[in-house]
């Protein structure tokens, strides 16, 4: 598996990554999953302190201490959980952040974070003060790095003039080309690597029924699985249609189970020629932002 530098950091990860979210509550089981994927070449686990309330983070942090410093560990901040755990608010403010990272840190059980993301993110954030926050835990030895996880292309160029981030994620898939309008090329520019999500469509790329997605219709759906017969082959072209890209460092995948894992990596290895993926770029009209634009 290819690795990808991220960014303008030392960071290399794989250019496909483990999306912890998928994760179920099996202590044994996630620790079994997740070793066998960094025993299959992944190196990038991400996950986020509002997953299960923190409890993503202590799973992850409890399967990855024997080879913590093997791997490039990211987790996000953001949101945060009210205290009658009725849902959550947003919050980056600088303040938050800061004491947040602390207990990221000790459900991680690691005493450094190589990529701390916020969570989201607005035009009408305080975002001096956030980037602010960021710097000072880079300063402080608690961060290596720091990232964005949004879709919002005035947000990103935000970001991109007025701090140091090395990565964005973002959603980017076959079904979702809205950052190809702008986003990946302004970013490939200042040196600021993609990290999609979303990949492949919550399964509409390989194995779901086809349903409505963002702007596409059910009809449009069947319309592209029928280019995707082969499941082996859609989870080929999925991955490496958002790879072909240069800003992309690292397509981030969900994965339950060793099966899942097992078809990612073996879809991940199959050829895709670029002829292929030109065609299947012309079965849909790519869809573009409507909003934060």
């Amino acid at each position: 598996m290819k690795y990808r530098k991220l960014g303008q950091s030392n960071l290399s990860v794989r250019e496909i990554s483990f999306g912890c979210m998928s994760l179920g509550k099996d202590q044994q089981e996630n620790t079994r999953l997740i070793r066998e994927a960094f025993e299959r070449g992944i190196n990038f686990f991400d996950t986020a302190d509002l997953y299960d309330r923190g409890w993503n983070e202590t799973s992850v942090g409890r399967a990855v201490k024997d080879f913590r410093r093997e791997i490039v560990l990211a987790t996000k901040v953001g949101n945060q959980w009210r205290a009658d755990g009725s849902g959550w608010d947003w919050n980056p403010r600088k303040d938050y952040i800061l004491q947040a990272v602390d207990q990221s840190l000790q459900r991680l059980q690691t005493d450094y974070i190589d990529l701390y993301q916020l969570h989201g993110g607005t035009i009408d954030d305080p975002i001096d003060e956030t980037i602010e926050a960021f710097e000072r835990l880079v300063e402080q030895g608690k961060i290596r790095y720091y990232g964005i996880s949004s879709i919002r292309p005035n947000t990103i160029r935000e970001y991109i003039d007025r701090s140091n981030v090395v990565s964005v994620m973002m959603q980017y898939s076959l079904l979702d080309r809205r950052p190809e309008e702008s986003c990946l090329d302004l970013l490939q520019a200042a040196g600021i690597s993609v990290i999609t999500r979303g990949t492949l469509a919550k399964g509409l790329l390989i194995d779901k029924a086809a349903r409505d997605y963002l702007d596409y219709n059910k009809e449009e759906i069947k319309h592209l699985q029928k280019q995707l017969i082969d499941p082996g082959k859609a989870t080929t072209t999925a991955l490496h249609y958002v790879l072909q890209h240069p800003a992309v460092a690292s397509a981030v995948v969900g994965m339950r189970t060793p099966q899942q894992l097992k078809e990612v990596i073996a879809g991940y290895g199959r050829n895709c020629t670029l002829a292929e993926l030109e065609a299947i770029s012309k079965v849909l009209p790519p869809n573009v932002y409507e909003k934060h634009r």
